[in-house]
């Protein structure tokens, strides 16, 4: 199928003078994609879009890819649904400058176009070309003085949180919404409404729009609310059995068996044995680990920003260059995961581009990062703020002498043990105990000594627990807060709630906003030049 190529004009028409002429206060990037369209998607670009298809001459003829890909911008800069995006192809004239179709009168791109564009973008990864390609853009309009760039490359990593789209539910709910799920397969499949399907298996419980209303108990007494949970499981259970008998050959393909799999996983995470009754299950005290909190989105998670605030969904993660601030990666994961683990996808990714991190300016959650070591064999710099030991009124860790080469630790009594790194020291019960600065040191039990941990990295630790003490130190650490500012501004744009369901999805939506960051900090640098060509073209 031959793809038809994006040529847009690059000559300014009368009217698009007058557009131009409107956007010196609003909508500024409109004019900057104009004026820069040709070079974004040039034909290196636009060939590799062109190849996301297939060259068979089957299928529908495609709408030119560079095209549905400035749509995507275009979308995310104004906020719009793929809905939303059809109409304004039609009715801003803004749109259908940058889009080359001013006076249409039919919409250039349909909602399913949109939405297929956008699925093959994601399964090429292309969408992380589309964020390189900003950078790219960045040094081929010279909006950063080479000249004045230093020849390495300083990256900052920040992450903050993401709330998930789907819908966060308890233990019943959950169970409930698993079970509707394999009632409305089944239906599909047997070609039955949902409500002969529960009736057929004994089920109706699940036919409710509510399984808390179908079950009718009074929830504030806890002998009733103890049954809440045994009498689901058995709908349930009867439910399974039913399909197992009725579809024997559909259990083990999709979706059916999806549907299944995530009801014995929600089952095996919230629910255990009942100690009091043999036999039941009963809701598990504790959460369990990567516990599952929606159904419709199975990767959403629960995580934490801070010790007392907690969100559902996922942490997004970025990499800025600390010298032109464009964003040069990103990477979306479940927000229970640990920032240490995004670290080798945005270092993979600022690799594919060519270029080595020489320093790196990181937060504490980051510092257990592979790609921290990598730097520091290599002898480049890794700033960031050391661990924090707090001990209340007694001595700290930093009250003990630390010697690195000889591997010994030193009480401020005097007394000396030997350390292995990543492991917890412990000082004789005897000596703490005759101790003169023992309600300085520990108020541990008469039989146990005092107790200090080290880090596995204790030695780097330990080196910018020294840099942080020094006035050129602490300026270092203040180089970092650019990259807060510019994850700010990108998550603004992308917003504090998920578009879609799943990190991949989502990262897209990550990349698009941080390319629209980009591109924004490019129009800005180069505005005092775009201002005089406007002024010069009217």
């Amino acid at each position: 199928m031959a793809i038809k190529r994006w040529s847009p004009s690059q000559i300014v028409s009368r009217q698009e003078k007058f557009i131009l002429g409107r956007l010196k206060r609003n909508g500024k990037l409109y004019s900057f994609l104009r004026r820069h369209r040709h070079q974004l998607f040039d034909d290196a670009f636009q060939l590799e879009l062109e190849a996301m298809y297939r060259d068979t001459g089957a299928g529908k003829d495609a709408n030119p890819p560079a095209l549905m890909a400035m749509v995507l911008l275009l979308q995310s800069y104004a906020g719009a649904s793929d809905a939303t995006a059809v109409e304004l192809s039609l009715l801003d004239l803004r749109w259908q400058m940058v889009l080359d179709c001013l006076g249409a009168v039919e919409p250039v791109f349909s909602q399913g176009a949109l939405f297929d564009f956008r699925e093959r973008l994601i399964a090429a990864d292309l969408d992380r070309r589309l964020l390189e390609r900003s950078r790219e853009l960045a040094l081929e309009t010279k909006a950063f003085d080479p000249k004045k760039l230093p020849k390495t490359l300083r990256v900052a990593m920040d992450s903050s949180p993401l709330e998930g789209a789907g819908r966060v539910e308890d233990t019943i709910n959950l169970l409930g919404h698993a079970g509707r799920k394999i009632v409305a397969c089944v239906a599909q499949l047997l070609g039955w409404t949902e409500e002969r399907v529960c009736r057929e298996a004994g089920s109706p419980l699940l036919f409710e729009s509510s399984v808390k209303k179908a079950l009718d108990l009074d929830w504030s007494d806890p002998a009733e609310k103890a049954t809440a949970i045994p009498a689901l499981i058995e709908q349930l259970t009867l439910l399974e059995r039913w399909v197992t008998s009725r579809l024997p050959d559909e259990l083990n393909h999709p979706p059916l068996d999806q549907h299944i799999a995530t009801l014995h996983q929600i089952i095996g995470q919230d629910l255990e044995p009942d100690p009091g009754d043999k036999g039941r299950l009963r809701i598990r005290q504790g959460v369990a680990e990567d516990r599952r909190v929606s159904i419709e989105d199975k990767e959403m998670r629960h995580g934490r920003k801070t010790k007392s605030k907690r969100f559902n969904g996922y942490k997004r993660h970025l990499g800025i260059d600390l010298d032109t601030l464009l964003v040069l990666a990103v990477a979306v994961l479940p927000a229970n995961r640990p920032e240490q683990e995004a670290a080798p996808a945005l270092v993979a990714d600022i690799a594919a581009q060519g270029l080595t991190i020489d320093s790196l300016y990181i937060d504490r959650a980051y510092i257990n990062a592979p790609i921290v070591d990598e730097i520091l064999a290599r002898r480049g710099k890794v700033i960031c703020r050391p661990w924090l030991a707090h001990n209340g009124e007694h001595f700290g860790k930093s009250a003990f002498v630390l010697n690195m080469r000889d591997r010994t630790i030193t009480c401020p009594a005097g007394e000396q043990q030997f350390i292995t790194l990543g492991a917890k020291v412990e000082f004789p019960a005897e000596t703490c105990r005759d101790c003169s600065l023992r309600p300085k040191c520990t108020d541990a039990r008469p039989e146990r000594g005092r107790s200090v941990a080290t880090a596995e990295n204790e030695l780097l630790q330990q080196r910018l627990r020294k840099r942080a003490a020094t006035s050129a130190g602490r300026e270092e650490l203040r180089e970092r807060v650019p990259v807060e500012h510019r994850q700010s501004h990108t998550c603004r744009r992308q917003g504090r709630h998920a578009r879609y369901f799943g990190s991949r999805k989502n990262e897209f939506d990550l990349r698009r906003a941080s390319t629209v960051s980009n591109l924004e900090l490019i129009q800005r640098r180069l505005e005092p030049s775009l201002t005089l060509v406007i002024a010069r073209a009217a």
